[in-house]
């Protein structure tokens, strides 16, 4: 399994199946990839007869320096573990300056008010970033399908928006969260965890899980008391929110509507380690 490194390189290869049946997907990764990634890829072969997936660590979506360079990279164990799925795979791993050139910044956005909440209020600029490298992605390969994971779910509703705005012809696909045994959504940031502190991270799970419980009878109020109170007795597990919302506009819960869907988003730091997570709540 060779990568492309290249623009002109994919568009020779993606060109040579131009006019063929078949539909293509599209799975855009940083790479560090886990078996969450893998289940995206697995979704999309099973639906597309070709399949590209980018490993790309996008520099204009982080807001700290410190949390870029620590971003863990391991191309050759990438490469291996999506041999391990399908060798038919096109691995398409562009250097910043190949997708960036000289001018590494991201464009700006209006998302209606989709990334001025939850993700969008604690890093600044984020969703610029990622809404630009998902741009440039889309335009380079032109699929007829993108997968993305739930874990991430205001960056799915944002990448469809952008979709919708740009009149990209895609399907954005929201693939379910795959979790660890105890719960923790799977994540690439993980393996920045030591042991002991990846275990206790359960209790993100287990906590979404008992405000999921509690919204058929309680209010919003008492569900993010009872998630404050849990996160105050884990000292090593800081929480930065959490925030219920409806899921289609984001916009926090103040009273609940029967005919609307809510979920429940999380984000936390663990040894300095920032994790999110959320779940349907209705």
């Amino acid at each position: 399994m060779k990568p492309i490194f290249d623009k002109k390189g994919l568009h020779s290869f993606l060109s040579s199946d131009k006019g063929k049946p078949g539909t293509l997907g599209l799975v855009p990764t940083m790479g560090a990839l886990h078996q969450g990634h893998l289940s995206l890829v697995q979704q999309a072969l099973s639906e597309n007869s070709k399949v590209v997936v980018s490993i790309f660590v996008n520099p204009t979506q982080f807001n700290n320096p410190e949390d870029l360079e620590k971003y863990p990279k391991t191309l050759e164990a990438d490469l291996a573990l999506l041999k391990s799925v399908s060798e038919e795979i096109i691995v398409f791993a562009p250097s910043v300056s190949e997708l960036y050139s000289l001018d590494i910044s991201s464009k700006s956005y209006s998302f209606n008010g989709l990334d001025k909440v939850m993700e969008g209020a604690f890093r600044e600029g984020h969703f610029n970033g990622v809404a630009t490298i998902v741009e440039i992605l889309l335009t380079l390969v032109r699929p007829d399908k993108a997968y993305f994971g739930e874990k991430d779910f205001q960056q799915l509703q944002i990448v469809r928006k952008l979709a919708d705005k740009l009149h990209f012809p895609v399907d954005i696909v929201g693939c379910p969260i795959v979790r660890e045994p105890n719960g923790l959504a799977m994540s690439s940031r993980n393996q920045l965890l030591s042991e002991s502190i990846r275990q206790r991270a359960g209790i993100i799970y287990k906590t979404l899980h008992a405000a999921k419980c509690m919204f058929g009878t309680e209010n919003a109020t008492k569900i993010i008391e009872y998630v404050k109170g849990a996160f105050h007795k884990e000292p090593d597990i800081e929480l930065e929110y959490f925030q219920i919302a409806d899921t289609e506009t984001l916009t926090p819960l103040k009273r609940k509507q029967e005919n609307l869907k809510y979920r429940g988003f999380i984000a936390v730091y663990a040894e300095g380690v920032r994790l999110i997570d959320n779940i349907a709540l209705n």
